[in-house]
């Protein structure tokens, strides 16, 4: 389109300055002559400035205002006055039809040439947003093709580290039992030694006596440390029952001064009402009375309820503590 554009353009400037150099020339001193084509090339100058930067706006995406259209409509208009001024002059009606094409042509090709290349650019724009986000939409389903490759792998990776430590455990468990066996069979062969050995009986006896007395006096340590942590673990149950039964003591009174102070003026800080609606929840009042005793409107104080309903929010001892 710019190569038919600019072949348009030049024929219509080299038509225009064969057209108007001698109308300059009839209307210049003679010794003024040789400037006749000066003028028609000035305003041929412009009309290729107007094309030029027309071309370049319209690739660009920019739109330049009134004044390039002024300035392209009025070369194009002063363009097309000096082809068919010398005809005008001379009433040729046919002239003046005939000298007017070239200068129509490049005026109208000017502004089609604008609308085409702001179109094009447009179009070019949108296909290249399209592309854009086609080329997203596959880097992002290659990233998920990747993540999910990478969490199959691990996964194996997982399966095959769980089968290896099953496979140690069973061939040290397998190696235990060997080494039970040898024990089991070597202590047999030592107690057949020993009931062989008859002269070694007595201090034999001897020793199982020290050794039972080591044991008795081993499981008798063992029986008071067992006694003591008994001893200990009553005395610490005991003292957290204390401490629990002090604790619930100390919430139901909490809860009773709460309650017992009446209908709230105004409405009390969140915290305070909190815990009011705790204790309200706890005596089972209704919602209005709850409402009253904290000052705040009936929802919030349902919304409250429910939550203490629900086991995962910590019970109304939790929030009557809190805080």
């Amino acid at each position: 389109m710019s190569v038919g554009t600019w072949l348009i353009v030049s024929g219509a400037m080299l038509y225009s300055v064969l057209t108007v150099t001698p109308l300059m020339a009839s209307h210049t001193a003679d010794r003024w002559d040789w400037t006749a084509p000066i003028l028609p090339l000035v305003v041929d100058a412009a009309v290729v400035i107007v094309v030029k930067l027309d071309d370049v706006l319209a690739r660009l995406g920019g739109h330049g205002g009134k004044w390039p259209v002024a300035l392209r409509w009025m070369t194009g208009l002063m363009t097309l006055a000096l082809n068919t001024a010398d005809s005008a002059l001379k009433n040729d009606l046919v002239g003046m039809a005939v000298h007017a094409v070239a200068p129509l042509l490049l005026i109208v090709t000017a502004e089609t040439g604008l609308a085409y290349r702001r179109a094009i650019a447009t179009a070019v724009s949108k296909l290249e947003t399209a592309q854009k986000a086609n080329r997203e939409q596959a880097e992002h389903k290659a990233r998920e093709r990747a993540e999910q490759a990478r969490q199959q792998a691990r996964e194996e990776r997982e399966h095959a580290a769980a089968l290896a430590r099953e496979q140690r455990e069973h061939e040290a468990l397998l190696v235990r039992e060997q080494t039970e066996r040898e024990e089991r069979r070597a202590r047999e062969e030592r107690e057949a030694r020993e009931r062989v050995e008859a002269a070694a009986r007595v201090e034999r006896e001897r020793r199982e006596h020290e050794r039972e007395q080591r044991e008795h006096d081993r499981e008798r340590l063992e029986r008071q440390a067992r006694e003591r942590a008994e001893n200990e673990r009553r005395a610490a149950a005991e003292r957290a029952e204390r401490e629990q039964r002090e604790r619930q003591e100390r919430l139901t009174r909490e809860r009773a001064t709460l309650l017992e102070r009446g209908p709230a003026e105004s409405k009390l800080p969140e915290d305070e009402a909190r815990r009011i609606v705790a204790a309200a929840f706890d005596a089972g009042l209704s919602v209005r009375s709850a409402a009253e005793l904290c000052g705040w409107s009936v929802g919030w104080v349902s919304a409250r309820y429910a939550e203490l309903r629900d086991p995962g929010t910590g019970g109304a001892e939790l929030a009557i503590a809190g805080n």
